[in-house]
Order: C-alpha cells, then sequence, then structure tokens
C-alpha cells in the first residue's frame, strides 16, 4: 500500500491531478485539484491511498495526514464510498463537519452528494465523538494554465464548477450557486471552488 507520492505536479484537471515521479505519471483524484499547483520544478508531496476494484486500480490524494486520516474514517461508514467521501473533504469547513456530527445534524450532512438520510445518520453513529483530533490545515491556492481567449474570471469559474460536477453534485445545484459566483470575482479557481462549496452547504 502507497502511503505517499514526491513529485512534481504536472497536470491539474476538475477531475484529478497527475504527479510525475521518475517519468512515470501518476494519475490521482483529490478533493480540490486546485489546491495543487502545477510546477514541473519544485517536487511536492501527496499522500495518497490505492482503491483496488474488480475492473480498476485507483490512486486519492491528500493533501496531509489529517486530510487522509478523516478519508480512512469516512470510508469505514457503511454508504460511503471514495467519491462521496472526496465530496466530503473538498469542504474546508471540517469543523463544521466534525460538530455537524457531533451534534447530530443529519440535515448538514445530507447536502453533500451521494449522502441521503440513511447515510448521514449512519456517520453520526459510527463517527461521533471520534473526530475531535482532525485539524483544519490551510491550503495554497491553485494555480493552471489560462486557455487561449479566455478572461482569467470566467476560466476560473468554469473549471470551478466542472470540478463540482466531478465531486458529484447535481446541475441544478451547480446551476443555482454559478449565479452567485458569477457576481464575485475570485483570482483562482480554488477561491471559485472553495465559495461555490460554502453556498452549498449554508443555502
Amino acid at each position: 500500500m502507497y502511503e505517499y507520492l514526491t513529485g512534481i505536479i504536472s497536470t491539474v484537471t476538475p477531475y484529478y491531478i497527475v504527479v510525475e515521479v521518475g517519468g512515470i505519471g501518476y494519475q490521482v483524484y483529490v478533493a480540490n485539484p486546485f489546491r495543487y499547483q502545477v510546477d514541473l520544478k519544485i517536487n511536492k508531496r501527496v499522500y495518497v491511498y490505492q482503491a483496488v476494484r474488480e475492473n480498476a486500480i485507483l490512486l486519492y490524494g491528500f493533501w496531509d495526514l489529517a486530510e487522509k486520516s478523516l478519508f480512512l474514517k469516512l470510508l469505514n461508514v457503511s454508504g460511503i464510498g471514495p467519491k462521496s467521501a472526496l465530496a466530503i473533504l473538498a469542504n474546508e469547513d471540517h469543523s463544521g463537519l466534525v460538530n455537524a456530527i457531533n451534534h447530530e445534524n443529519v440535515n448538514y450532512l445530507t447536502k453533500f452528494p451521494g449522502v441521503g438520510k440513511k447515510t448521514a445518520q449512519q456517520i453520526v453513529l459510527d463517527l461521533k465523538g471520534k473526530m475531535s483530533e482532525l485539524d483544519k490545515t490551510e491550503a495554497l491556492p491553485g494555480q493552471t494554465e489560462l486557455g487561449i481567449g479566455l478572461e482569467p474570471q470566467k476560466h476560473y469559474l468554469d473549471e470551478a464548477l466542472a470540478a463540482l460536477g466531478a465531486l458529484g453534485y447535481t446541475k441544478a445545484e451547480i446551476k443555482r450557486v454559478s449565479k452567485q459566483l458569477a457576481q464575485t470575482d475570485k483570482a483562482s479557481t480554488d477561491e471559485y471552488l472553495r465559495a461555490a462549496l460554502k453556498l452549498l452547504m449554508h443555502n
């Protein structure tokens, strides 16, 4: 089982990042790809979890050990798979998640894609009182190459909306927040995605 990869971040997409190690590019699915910066000169350590399926072997990546720890705790909950766990991790308000679990706030938990009432109740049952050691870590803003002919803000917004789709949010949910986000002026895709996730959790 892999613990982490150390290499250059060669590609960032709304769905995954590519970590190049020794000439091999590893496709790694992460909660928020735009936290990572494409940099062909500096090595970055990405903690990983390898999931073996019947027809695929997938790598899931994490910013730090705290994030990986939360992912593993969520995977142990019946009804939570890697994709749902990543969608939960994408919201940077981990303290809000811990608070919702400890106070049995099922309505909060069902706002995450792929989490119904039954699964939310299971999360509370399995994880209540077991999340206090998790710390929130600030992320560095991600950067990607701008598309030719696109204004920076529109490009960032489009990427953020695509990332929401990759996390499992519905077209209706994405459309709802896109109108609000279009009225703001963010400096990166990461900022748009963070803002979108906050809106989705509080609307």
